[in-house]
């Protein structure tokens, strides 16, 4: 009989602890998540709807981006405070039970760092600026790493005078770059989490390129007499259309974005390592796992619950 409640007792324990893990992947999606969930489907339909315009208007063809992206622009930026605002609200739930307002703080200081990389001399289409942010997702996970990768494009537009039509969708895109690095597992061995952050990062080295041309790939050729397999019109099919983007963008970007993409993995590979450990210790150190009750002595939990439970409270 003794055997059976301790079963029981640890059957339970175990159930509670589930309950509480799923009270915070529920809690999670709260708050700065939703707010960011929402930038990304305005960002996906700012992108596409110029491939839908001219059905909706036939005449609107050549009326570029003049309009959209500077509304585009301040419901971006807007969201992205809106989300740093519910970051820091107590009892937000964000990351498990972290000091928010510290880990906002720390945002700051890596967005500015971050920015200021952009002053880095690159080489053709290098940037120095897309390991951090991709480094900061991993680490504080997608809400945060989305908030780094667009105010960091925000910031070092004003450092560098990039203010444009383009920002909105330089905003948006990498900050995806920063939210899909907070998708990636957290594996026990650092290796494995480089190897991954090192083939993610090359991978948006080309899709950023890809994805940002499709703000302006609508209007390139307006009023073409002569199709020259390149450019998007309103009678392509779906399959014509994605042939006409691929060899579009063969012929402008790839090249560009594959410099992009070898820079990400070598800055990666060469000082992933080190940032990654020094953004872990912060991480550590803003964040507390709380558990329900510490059992008691009669308890017949197995000691390695016990210790599992003292060293998942950490300062």
């Amino acid at each position: 009989m003794s055997s059976i409640a301790a079963r029981i007792v640890e059957g339970l324990a175990v159930l509670h602890k589930l309950k509480n893990q799923t009270t915070f992947t529920i809690q999670s999606w709260t708050g700065a998540n939703v707010t960011i969930a929402v930038a990304s489907l305005v960002g996906i339909a700012a992108f596409l709807y110029p491939f839908l315009l001219p059905v909706v208007e036939p005449r609107a063809e050549n009326r570029m981006r003049s309009a959209d992206a500077p509304l585009l622009f301040a419901v971006i930026t807007v969201l992205c405070l809106a989300a740093i605002v519910l970051e820091i609200q107590p009892g937000s739930g964000g990351h498990g039970m972290q000091h928010a307002a510290k880990t906002t703080a720390l945002l700051g200081v890596l967005v500015a760092i971050d920015a200021t990389l952009r002053l880095v001399p690159t080489f053709l289409g290098a940037s120095p600026v897309f390991p951090l942010i991709l480094l900061t997702g991993a680490v504080f996970g997608s809400a945060v790493g989305f908030q780094m990768g667009a105010l960091t494009l925000l910031v070092s537009a004003f450092i560098t005078g990039g203010i444009g039509p383009w920002l909105p969708f330089q905003m948006l895109v990498a900050g995806w770059v920063g939210m899909s690095a907070g998708w990636l597992p957290r594996w026990p061995s650092q290796r494995k989490r480089l190897a991954a952050l090192t083939t993610l990062g090359a991978v948006w080295g080309l899709g950023f390129g890809a994805i940002m041309n499709l703000w302006t790939w609508p209007f390139a050729a307006p009023g073409l007499q002569q199709d020259a397999g390149l450019y998007w019109s309103p009678t392509l099919s779906f399959a014509e259309t994605v042939a006409h983007y691929g060899r579009y963008y063969l012929v402008t970007s790839l090249w560009y974005d594959l410099f992009r993409a070898a820079g990400n993995a070598a800055l990666l590979l060469l000082l992933g390592a080190p940032i990654l450990r020094t953004l872990e210790r912060f991480h550590d150190r803003f964040t507390w796992t709380p558990w329900v009750e510490y059992p008691g002595r009669d308890s017949h939990v197995p000691p390695s619950a016990l210790k599992s439970t003292s060293s998942s409270i950490s300062t």
